[in-house]
């Protein structure tokens, strides 16, 4: 095998954020032997310090390099997370709530797709979630199965037989087992945040559904939660 394919073969792109889930893939994606690519987002969140965790948790975990891409989805709005006017929730709610971002995995996948083809990396990671989470559409297998379908019919890459897997490495696991996951590799879960309205100090609600998905994450881990609340 030619060094170059060796390469392509450990390289890959990780979508983090700075919460516990995508940090706790980067773990996964580095333990795994590949030399990771860190990608987050600045896309006008309510909940904009996660950056500081990405930022912390990329150098931590030994990312080669740690791009912040900034878009406005707050010109689109329509969530909780984008938009001031709309509340975010306290209570569990029926059906998708109102923190689901429109369309927010399509497009950070989209951003990681182009990067991963300039790297000529052929693996992207995404901390997508199918048993403990809010209910997002776009955290299912199936979309997934989806996306790197059509990420393989749209790119240079994938047309030339160099397909791209996307990489779930979380999304059979419960909160708890993810966090006994990032215990093992490393994971400081105190430099992380889930809070979905943390105040501006970036401590967390613990009201919120990504609070109270996390706490009992910990809970049931037998971890002592190092969040920071208000």
């Amino acid at each position: 095998m030619s060094n170059e394919a060796i390469i392509e073969r450990h390289r890959a792109v990780v979508l983090v954020s700075g919460g516990l889930d995508s940090s706790t893939t980067l773990a996964v994606a580095r333990d795994q032997g590949f030399d990771c690519y860190a990608l987050s987002f600045d896309y006008g969140q309510r909940h904009r310090c996660e950056l500081d965790g990405a930022s912390h948790v990329a150098k931590m975990l030994g990312a080669i390099e740690h791009k912040t891409v900034s878009l406005d989805m707050r010109t689109i709005g329509g969530s909780a997370l984008t938009d001031e006017k709309i509340d975010v929730p306290v209570i569990p709610t029926e059906g998708i709530p109102v923190t689901y971002v429109p369309a927010r995995n399509t497009i950070f996948l989209s951003f990681a797709l182009a990067w991963a083809e300039v790297l000529e990396a052929r693996h992207i990671f995404i901390g997508v979630n199918a048993v403990d989470y809010s209910g997002y559409p776009d955290c299912r297998p199936e979309y997934i199965h989806a996306f790197q379908t059509m990420a393989n019919l749209a790119t240079k890459a994938g047309v030339e037989g160099n397909l791209t897997t996307i990489h779930t490495p979380l999304i059979q696991l419960s909160k708890a087992d993810i966090i006994r996951t990032g215990n093992r590799l490393g994971v400081d879960y105190s430099a992380t945040i889930s809070c979905y309205a943390p105040d501006d100090q970036g401590r967390a609600c613990g009201k919120c559904d990504s609070c109270r998905l996390r706490a009992e994450g910990f809970q049931a881990a037998g971890m002592t939660d190092p969040t920071r609340y208000q």
